[in-house]
């Protein structure tokens, strides 16, 4: 079991959880994820670690109160335990010293960006984080990503804060105006779509990572494929993070809507 040891809403769906977890803790880097289950029969949920602490043992997960699962995950309170957190899994971040790199979140997707920002500042980057969201009330994690970002933007779809506009366009404002060396996407996957094809015409390397439906986390299931340069891939152990210009969206968003 898995004790939880602190909690926070960042919206009335979105909820941070410090989890007791200190081997994770211990092994865990930038771009990995665990598989979280609460309840003996409860369904198998992927989420990215947002942040560890290693002296405390501990690490934090970002929810979305969805479905039944992540509702029951969002409901649980400090002192309560998690029944499994299996991790870390995935792929690590490949994070080098390359110049300028944006790196732009969206929703939720500022979770498992944020290490990411972290990462590629520690390593002499100039690191610019474009956030985004639908309104004000949904931009999370603000606070967190200033101290290692050169400079924040915020794009909010209503204008309610920062820049009335889309992500793709606080990311294109910066690559005008300076040079970009890398782009790093996080977020819903028609955002990430986007951004791969403005970022694409001006020949940027981006990286994305995807939030496919995942079962076992292992790459036995097959849930999670996805097609990139025409191969199949697994996002579970290939991934979560791939080249954006070379990942199929359209066929990944297709089979995101399988359990509509």
């Amino acid at each position: 079991m898995f004790k939880i040891i602190d909690k926070e809403h960042f919206s009335e769906k979105v909820v941070k959880l410090v989890v007791e977890a200190p081997m994770i803790a211990r092994s865990r880097k930038p771009g990995h994820f665990v598989i979280v289950r609460t309840g003996e029969g409860g369904e198998r949920i992927p989420l990215t670690i947002a942040d560890a602490d290693i002296e405390k043992g501990t690490i934090t997960l970002v929810i979305q109160a969805v479905g039944v699962s992540t509702k029951k995950i969002c409901a649980l309170e400090p002192g309560e335990c998690l029944t499994d957190v299996v991790g870390p899994l995935g792929q690590a971040t490949h994070i080098a010293n390359v110049g300028t790199v944006v790196c732009c979140g969206g929703g939720v997707g500022v979770a498992p960006l944020l290490p990411i920002i972290k990462a590629m500042k520690q390593a002499g980057n100039r690191v610019i984080t474009v956030l985004a969201a639908r309104t004000k009330d949904l931009i999370i994690l603000e606070d967190q990503v200033r101290p290692f970002s050169d400079e924040v933007i915020i794009m909010t779809d209503d204008g309610s804060y920062g820049q009335k506009g889309l992500v793709t366009n606080g990311v294109e404002e910066v690559i005008r105006r300076e040079k970009v060396d890398q782009v790093v996407t996080i977020g819903p996957a028609i955002m990430m779509k986007f951004v791969a094809l403005l970022t694409k015409k001006y020949d940027i390397p981006t990286m994305c990572s995807l939030n496919t439906i995942m079962v076992d986390g292992t790459g036995m299931c097959g849930a999670c494929r996805v097609s990139v340069d025409g191969k199949t891939k697994f996002v579970c152990i290939d991934g979560p993070e791939f080249d954006a210009h070379k990942v199929d969206f359209d066929e990944m968003m297709m089979r995101l809507r399988s359990y509509n």
